[in-house]
């Protein structure tokens, strides 16, 4: 019963990443489309440069060290953050429940995500030392979950459920290096003043989920004001969207003893037969009824923990809107007059090469030292051949890819804008590679039919 329960999630989990996928995927087509028409490509970047403003009196919430923050700013910075607090919640779920509470369970796609960090950003640095944008490093070092999926969706119930778990926690661990890097290397300016008021307001956060405060609203609005000071203060906000995440309860108000006692008592006051006849009779509850039902209602929004609560709630707000709406406004690269040669040159083959050489290497080779030295088992349902292939589906970078280029590379400098283009095209090109040849690979070689691991006992 509990190991249905855990895979019944991570089905849950990944059917939602999975469908994501497919919007985000169209959403990218679509910007692609649009940036390359030229009848309605001006209004397309020009959309993007409008000013956003939430204001309070002179006050403009959405502010960047006085001025107001551009749409495709407010995308990156703002509604990004949001995408980012969701990592952080399902971080702390999975380090608290999921793949990565056992070492010995996490430790194989821990170590594959490790290689995939370090290979393509070795890769990209060697093909780019010495050049004016060999300040790109980390844009390789990415795996998209949603358009990773996306592609295993096609294969339906070939793939094996424990290699959809491995790349997912893979995922989860390249998150958080892309959260580091992000920290370290894409901070400037550091106002400390603003800092020291945001730490004490994460102290107020702590303190509060250490006096067990479940109120979510309390964490989103010091997480607004936080985000709001690491906006002006140096530090990329969208780090905020992070820590907040990490401070808020994952244990819930009702404990699961207590919740069961309390929804039996409920339903207990129907009684058989009788309340049958009383139901057919009448198309609506009695008061009593209503109450009793409330009850269980209350009951069941307590038993669930503000963690997992927020997680549930803004999972579909990011994957079927503010990631789609973040690769149709950053996805838009413009294609006309460009040299299809530059594709294979410059940052652009770097990109490239660090996606498809880099992140399979780096993944496959940690991954088989890992299990060759007895350290982790391989996952079940599963032989090299099908780790070489999730090697490669993990050069999707695409989504932080993206969002890592465009903090590397400013938009307001004609030359490092160009190199932003051409970063955007290689993680494009480098990414379809991956997702291509990755489904190729599985579409041979999984075995037919339906994976051991694939069906839920009630299927």
């Amino acid at each position: 019963m509990f190991s249905h329960g855990i895979f019944y999630a991570a089905r849950q989990s990944l059917r939602r990443h999975a469908s994501g996928g497919n919007v985000l995927i169209s959403a990218t087509v679509l910007a692609l489309i649009v940036a390359n028409i030229p009848a309605v490509n001006t209004d397309y970047f020009d959309f993007w440069t409008q000013e956003v403003r939430l204001q309070i009196g002179d006050f403009n919430i959405f502010s960047h060290h006085g001025e107001p923050m551009s749409l495709l700013a407010f995308i990156n910075d703002a509604l990004m953050a949001i995408f980012f607090f969701t990592i952080g919640l399902e971080i702390k779920r999975e380090v608290l429940v999921g793949e990565l509470s056992s070492f010995r369970q996490a430790l194989l796609p821990i170590m594959g995500a490790i290689g995939g960090m370090a290979a393509p950003v070795l890769i990209y640095w060697l093909l780019a030392r010495g050049t004016d944008y060999s300040g790109g490093a980390a844009i390789p070092m990415a795996t998209d979950i949603a358009f990773s999926l996306g592609v295993l969706a096609l294969l339906g119930k070939r793939v094996p459920l424990s290699l959809k778990i491995f790349l997912t926690t893979l995922a989860v661990v390249d998150d958080i290096g892309g959260i580091i890097v992000i920290a370290i290397f894409y901070s400037t300016h550091i106002e400390i003043a603003l800092l020291l008021y945001a730490a004490v307001l994460f102290g107020l956060l702590l303190l509060g989920s250490w006096m067990r405060i479940k109120s979510k609203v309390f964490y989103l609005v010091i997480g607004g004001i936080i985000w709001f000071l690491f906006l002006n203060s140096g530090i990329h906000p969208t780090i905020a969207g992070v820590l907040v995440a990490f401070c808020v309860p994952a244990t819930p108000v009702y404990a699961p003893k207590k919740y069961i006692k309390i929804i039996r008592r409920s339903i207990s006051h129907f009684k058989g037969d009788d309340d049958d006849v009383d139901l057919e009779k009448h198309s609506i509850l009695g008061k009593e009824q209503m109450n009793w039902l409330k009850e269980v209602e209350s009951a069941s929004d307590k038993v669930i923990s503000p963690l997992q609560d927020l997680e549930d709630t803004l999972h579909p707000v990011v994957n079927y809107f503010i990631l789609p709406l973040f690769a149709f406004a950053n996805a838009g690269i413009l294609l006309l007059g460009m040299d299809p040669a530059s594709t294979f040159e410059g940052i652009s083959l770097a990109v490239i090469a660090g996606l498809v050489v880099g992140k399979f290497i780096g993944i496959f080779s940690f991954s088989w030292l890992t299990v060759r030295l007895g350290l982790a088992p391989m996952p079940a349902h599963s032989n090299w051949s099908m780790m070489a292939s999730m090697s490669l589906l993990g050069g999707i970078g695409f989504t932080v890819s993206i969002f890592i280029a465009t903090l590397s590379f400013s938009a307001s400098d004609p030359a490092q804008l160009a190199l932003l283009g051409h970063a955007k095209l290689g993680i494009v090109v480098g990414s379809l590679l991956a997702g291509f040849g990755a489904f190729v690979w599985l579409h041979f070689t999984l075995p037919k039919g339906t994976a051991p691991d694939a069906v839920e006992p009630d299927d």
